[in-house]
């Protein structure tokens, strides 16, 4: 089931989207063909033959590329302008909003942070898996968690300008905020 909802406010452009994708491709691409082969295991799984995820679970094969992966996404966008960092951080906490579902939490668990750090893993590995976890949530990890993913672009946008970028779009990308993704 995908939820999307129609928030007022400010909508990340085709082109923006577009950006943010080929600019995490690019940065996994960057670190060879492990990731990407892990990544790609990740998305053609069978959710049905885990058995939650441990120490040698789905999730944890990938883990130590995160950092490298956000270093290289760092260097990838150092010469953005700091409205460029604005409309990437929009179409993150767009993308963030649009996971917030009650059918995607029951898979991952977690606290209203460690629910929201699960879902910057989500987006962090890529629109394949982004859009597969959409499709079928059973695709989604237990315990996955890519903090740095979720305010990546707010942060890189504080770090280089010394303000917080205003996404201007009237939502949410923290846990639970999203109404139409949750039952009454």
């Amino acid at each position: 089931m995908t939820v999307t909802t129609d928030a007022p406010g400010t909508l990340p452009t085709p082109a923006d989207e577009a950006r943010l994708w080929a600019l995490i491709e690019a940065a996994w691409a960057e670190l060879g063909a492990e990731p990407l082969a892990l990544r790609q295991a990740l998305v053609e799984r069978d959710p049905t033959n885990d058995h939650g995820d441990d120490d040698d679970g789905p999730s944890s094969a990938i883990d130590a590329w995160l950092d490298p992966f956000l270093d290289r996404l760092g260097q990838l966008t150092v010469e953005l302008t700091g409205q460029e960092l604005t409309d990437l951080d929009r179409v993150v906490e767009r993308k963030l909003h649009d996971l917030d579902r009650e059918d995607i939490h029951e898979v991952t668990d977690g606290s209203d942070d460690g629910f929201l750090y699960c879902r910057g893993f989500i987006v962090a590995l890529g629109r394949a898996y982004y859009e597969a976890v959409l499709a079928d949530p059973a695709m989604a990890l237990l315990d996955a968690d890519c903090e740095a993913m979720c305010y990546f672009f707010a942060h890189l946008h504080n770090d280089r300008f010394g303000s917080w970028p205003d996404t201007g779009s009237g939502i949410s990308r923290e846990s639970f905020g999203n109404p139409a993704g949750w039952s009454a």
